[in-house]
């Protein structure tokens, strides 16, 4: 099983709990994790994090391999994803909105590889925006918080003793 993080997992982890100068080990945790092949991002998330210009910009340009490129399966499963929403009570506005953003391509991504999702959002029953686990409630793809996953994978982020 793999993970694909939402863009708010990175956003969040830099400005709250895990800022690159207090907490190394989480992004080195996400680059070994991605390096076995149990963490992944797709481009779409990439290139809203380029937009921020800023040390996690710079993170994720360093860390290129995270960051999948569309299959022809994903491509598929976009279709599937873009049924499954036009076919609840959403406000047009708020699945054009979706339709073209990264949540819908994440989505996609983890229906076309059976991929669990990571993100801080919560279902809302609200009709004018649409939200990641509400989808995934919808599609049957696994969603949980990135702590549920830091849990689910024993992540230990230890302190080095001093010199």
């Amino acid at each position: 099983m793999a993970y694909l993080l939402d863009a708010d997992v990175f956003i969040r982890a830099k400005n709250l709990h895990y800022g690159f100068d207090i907490c190394p080990g989480f992004w080195d945790w996400i680059a070994k994790a991605n390096g076995d092949g149990r963490v992944f991002s797709i481009e779409k998330v990439q290139d809203e994090i380029k937009a921020g210009e800023d040390e996690l910009s710079q993170w994720t340009a360093a860390h290129a391999a995270l960051f999948l490129t569309p299959s022809q399966d994903t491509v598929a499963a976009l279709g599937e994803v873009a049924d499954w929403v036009a076919g609840q009570n959403y406000t047009a506005t708020a699945i054009d909105t979706f339709l073209q953003g990264a949540d819908y391509y994440l989505i996609a991504e983890a229906v076309a590889r059976e991929h669990d999702v990571v993100t801080h959002e919560i279902p809302a029953n609200s009709v004018n925006r649409i939200k990641i686990p509400n989808v995934c409630i919808g599609l049957r793809v696994k969603c949980l918080t990135p702590f549920e996953m830091l849990n689910v994978e024993h992540a230990r982020f230890v302190l080095e003793p001093d010199p």
